[in-house]
């Protein structure tokens, strides 16, 4: 890895935290795997659990996973591809409250979260350095493309820890 955390944002450092020297392609590779490990532990009954009222269950967290990671993936798309429009933010409570994740199975969750993965893995493997490099802006920050891929990763992995602390 070799990017200036001090040019992300304070909000976002948090999920850099968790990187290792990675390129961004195997980061997103790992981090799938870990992810994957863990979460196919989780029983139905298991995966609905809040460990507080006002709480999400697992299967809410592995939702807002997938949606964020779509959300990123797509922004680092249009900057990738040199569109300068600025993009909107998005209420990431909003969305859970409004995904239904406890209706869902834990298996087809898991099956959403690794294809999606997969397309990720694929937009970052198919861009040259010049790509990653490139910026935008998003929620009135300023992002690399690089930067995104791993706030993908970070995210994750941050979801992954808070899954092991406080539903394990």
């Amino acid at each position: 890895m070799k990017i200036d955390i001090n040019q992300v944002p304070e909000f976002y450092r948090t999920y850099l935290r968790f990187l290792e020297d990675q390129e961004v392609v195997e980061f997103l590779q790992t981090s799938a795997k870990d992810f994957n490990y863990l979460l196919n532990t989780f029983s139905n009954e298991k995966a609905t659990y809040r460990y507080a009222e006002g709480k999400w269950s697992v299967k809410d967290v592995v939702q807002h996973v997938i949606d964020s990671e779509r959300v990123f993936a797509y922004r680092a798309m249009r900057f990738s591809r040199n569109d300068m429009t600025e993009l909107p933010g998005f209420e990431q409570d909003h969305y859970a409250d409004h995904a239904s994740s406890d209706r869902r199975d834990i298996k087809d969750l898991m099956s959403e979260f690794t294809s999606t993965r997969y397309s990720t893995i694929s937009l970052f493997s198919s861009l040259t350095d010049e790509h990653l490099q490139r910026t935008g802006i998003a929620s009135g920050v300023e992002f690399t493309v690089e930067i995104l891929g791993y706030i993908i990763s970070g995210h994750l992995l941050h979801h992954l820890e808070v899954i092991r602390e406080k539903y394990i």
